[in-house]
């Protein structure tokens, strides 16, 4: 337990965090990938390369400081990274590794005048009190998942049942366990961790599973990026019949038990967790309003499925935003950058909705500031990010 002394010291640090956080996490990171190859699986670098890694964990880091004598306003942003952990299996083994690389570089960062003894000393206590907390959460998760009916724990090998192209960009992958065992069960919402070998290298990832659970298989969506190292790797090396490494499905962004109107919207490839939802509400009699928004028809993934579910449901309403309209058979029904007015006419007159909403982070603010005005209650809104932990 840290003493009152090593909580001052902490707090004291608040106001370099908040000037000084991204540098010094940017080190770390430099420091660690560096230094301890066995860790570079676990991050994506495009995101380092984006900044978006090292500003996430600066912003952390400053809310842990802020928050040091009561962690219970932390409670969301740590259901969130425990999550993130369990997808790509974050170990025991590798919270030494951070905690050394980490103090380091408070250490050359701020430099001896300010990095003195006691504050390394404070801040060793400090993180060691967050790594027991995220360990002994993350085992309990891992021992959940080992024992429940189809559980696994680590690694566990699935064929490529079926491939299909969604979109231009988009194409969906049907995996199957190997063994032919069970399978374990999960929420919409949830995604699944891939291992791979991509030129030598082991990479990372986590994919929201696109379908309720049926089981049978898993179902992920994956957008081809520009120079994504993953995404193409799955588009393009990995076809029917080929094995994959998948971890268990983890996640907490989940469709919860609710009689309130469901309103989901994404953006892109947000709409693959939110197409797992749509398609578990279906077999409820909630009213549901379906809200995507897309570049063009092009790119829209699911849409004849939405279309059709629409027109088997009474209680499904669905609404398309694309940025551009095109010459196209079938037409949004607006144009343009999603506003505050568009999506008004679009939600329900009494605004005691639950609301799930996911997307690119810059439509992701937008979504969040309109429904605060709109009147949604912020307790009935919930979000995931794709990567990084940040402020919608």
């Amino acid at each position: 337990m840290l003493s009152a002394q090593q909580r001052a010291i902490i707090k004291a640090t608040v106001p370099l965090l908040e000037t000084g956080g991204e540098t010094l996490t940017t080190h770390f990171y430099r420091l660690m990938l560096a230094e301890y190859p066995e860790v570079r699986p676990l991050f994506n670098q495009a995101h380092q390369a984006s900044g978006d890694q090292p500003r996430a964990l600066a912003n952390g880091v400053l809310a842990y400081a802020r928050h040091i004598d009561d962690l219970t306003p932390l409670g969301g942003l740590v259901g969130r990274i425990v999550n993130k952990h369990v997808g790509l299996q974050i170990l025991p083994e590798h919270y030494p590794i951070v905690g050394t690389c980490l103090l380091r570089a408070i250490r050359e960062v701020l430099g001896p005048d300010v990095a003195t003894d006691e504050v390394i000393e404070a801040w060793g206590a400090a993180y060691q009190q967050l790594a027991t907390l995220l360990i002994g959460a993350e085992e309990q998760c891992y021992a959940t998942q080992e024992n429940a009916a189809g559980g696994w724990r680590g690694a566990r090998t699935f064929r490529v049942a079926r491939k299909e192209q969604e979109s231009a960009e988009i194409t969906s992958f049907y995996l199957v366990p190997a063994d032919g065992g069970a399978l374990l069960d999960f929420q919409p919402g949830q995604y699944i961790g891939l291992k791979l070998v991509v030129d030598g290298e082991e990479v990372r990832r986590n994919y929201s599973l696109s379908a309720p659970p049926n089981g049978r298989e898993y179902r992920i969506s994956v957008k081809r990026q520009g120079d994504g190292v993953v995404s193409n790797h799955l588009h393009d090396k990995i076809g029917e019949g080929d094995t994959l490494e998948l971890f268990p499905p983890s996640g907490n962004f989940t469709l919860q038990a609710s009689d309130k109107p469901l309103v989901l919207i994404s953006g892109g490839v947000g709409i693959t967790p939110t197409l797992a939802m749509l398609q578990a509400a279906l077999g409820s009699s909630r009213a549901i309003h379906f809200i995507h928004c897309a570049r063009n028809q092009a790119v829209h993934a699911f849409r004849d499925y939405v279309d059709a579910a629409a027109g088997k449901f009474p209680q499904l309403k669905r609404f398309y935003c694309y940025d551009e309209a095109g010459e196209t058979a079938q037409r949004p029904d607006a144009v343009g950058l999603l506003t505050k007015e568009q999506l008004a006419q679009w939600l329900p007159q009494d605004r005691d909705v639950d609301v799930y909403f996911l997307g690119p982070k810059p439509f992701m603010r937008n979504v969040r500031r309109y429904l605060k005005e709109l009147g949604v209650p912020e307790a009935q809104t919930r979000y995931e990010f794709f990567g990084p932990e940040a402020m919608a």
